[in-house]
């Protein structure tokens, strides 16, 4: 990012990819301007990788495959393009070994934490509902068991809370589920909180 009050180095997409490639740590691009992505607590990792692992297993045999934060998507629209590396998603269409990136993810998962919130409840989601493949974009709470679901319907985007390490998240989009007690399992919520405490609404 450029000092405040510098105009940003504007680069084109196929020069952030090739950047990509080659760079040492991963970077989002909105519109011509890279950001350079910061680490995340162990939590966040485990949580990640706890969803991953939950939509993979359920995935075996079928069509549709899970994703690690590797993969980045593309979100393209009239003015401008944008790269994103979602903690997770599921691709249901073929893909080539050499791939990328992704335009087509039917779902996307995102960690979320306060220094994030900003971006993945507002930029990030109005990025990823605009992917006409997408079926639903899945938040995950560090503080609790806790999962936002913005999911497609006839009449648009439909907001869901599921809370809870009993409480399973359908995805019958992807003939799959995602039950929150994997997605937390072993995990150490903040400030001693048990499993059980829950963010505000």
């Amino acid at each position: 990012m450029s000092p405040a009050g510098v105009a940003p180095v504007l680069v084109s997409p196929e020069e952030y990819l090739a950047g990509e490639e080659l760079a040492d740590r991963k970077h989002e691009y909105v519109g011509g301007v890279v950001y350079a992505m910061a680490g995340g607590p162990f939590r966040h990792s485990q949580i990640a990788s706890n969803a991953l692992i939950a939509l993979g297993k359920r995935l075996v045999g079928r069509k549709c495959r899970a994703l690690n934060s590797d993969m980045l998507v593309r979100v393209r629209f009239a003015t401008h393009t944008r790269f994103y590396y979602p903690d997770a998603q599921v691709v249901c269409r073929p893909t080539p070994g050499d791939a990328l990136f992704q335009d087509e993810p039917a779902i996307v998962v995102e960690v979320v934490s306060e220094s994030t919130r900003r971006t993945d409840e507002q930029e990030k989601r109005e990025a990823y509902l605009s992917i006409n493949s997408l079926h639903a974009y899945v938040l995950l709470e560090q503080t609790g068991p806790v999962a936002t679901v913005w999911r497609r319907t006839s009449s648009g985007f439909k907001c869901e809370r599921w809370e809870g390490l009993q409480t399973t998240v359908p995805l019958p989009e992807i003939e799959a589920t995602l039950p929150l007690g994997e997605v937390y399992e072993a995990v150490e919520f903040p400030s001693g909180g048990d499993a059980d405490e829950l963010p505000p609404r």
